[in-house]
């Protein structure tokens, strides 16, 4: 389901690993990738939500910081590692290029985005569209373009319809957070939360507001849901 909302702790036994702290994390599943979004102010790279509220552009990842005095932001990103392999950038780039020569099908990717520290929300599963490889004014950098997918969850015949969900944006989403106190605002419960559209989408509500968005748990959500015709 869109804009669950987890903890890191459970973030990380959902994808089935102690640590996660790569923003990139090609094939992390056999079925899908998982990449890490923040845009908070201070966040290391300039993830952005496009006007459709449905498409990301996603910044690709620097070199490693090597030493102390080195900056990573001082140099172009790398397709591959010195060694000769492909870092997580090639592996994505290397998925979009065999896309488009047809020898294999558009990479699913898991988004999650950084609400607040130690707050993660579940954006989607996203179809790797394009990438391009360009000049930010002091270096080069990669620009990959995901687009919402129908698909809910991998495996399984569950689909969403894209044309009655878009992205909740970061800022609405801290704020709700902060004035919904982390809780649901029907019951109460802190546990199995999500970012609901009080008026949704496909019924003209928006998503560009924190009046029309609120957190509720699964059983809440779901009984609303019954209810909306």
């Amino acid at each position: 389901m869109i804009d669950q909302v987890f903890s890191y702790r459970e973030m990380c036994d959902r994808e089935g690993v102690q640590v996660l702290q790569r923003g990139m994390n090609f094939r992390m599943k056999p079925s899908y990738s998982v990449i890490l979004m923040s845009r908070r102010p201070n966040a290391p790279y300039a993830d952005k939500i496009l006007s459709d509220e449905t498409t990301i552009e996603y910044i690709g990842h620097d070199e490693p910081k090597i030493s102390y005095d080195f900056n990573p932001k001082t140099v172009s990103q790398p397709r591959i590692t010195k060694g000769g392999k492909l870092t997580q950038n090639g592996l994505f780039v290397d998925a979009v290029d065999q896309y488009k020569l047809g020898k294999r099908i558009l990479e699913l990717v898991k988004v999650y985005e950084k609400v607040l520290p130690g707050v993660w929300s579940l954006k989607g599963y996203f179809d790797l569209m394009d990438y391009s490889y360009k000049h930010d004014g002091k270096r080069n950098i990669f620009v990959f373009t995901l687009k919402l997918s129908d698909i809910a969850e991998p495996g399984t015949n569950s689909t969403v319809q894209i044309r009655h969900n878009r992205l909740i944006p970061s800022e609405v989403k801290k704020d709700v957070w902060i004035r919904d106190e982390g809780k649901c605002v029907l019951c109460g419960s802190n546990i199995n939360l999500h970012f609901d559209h009080d008026l949704p989408f496909s019924k003209g509500g928006t998503s560009l507001t924190v009046k029309n968005v609120r957190l509720l748990c699964m059983k809440c959500n779901l009984a609303k849901s019954d209810k909306i015709e």
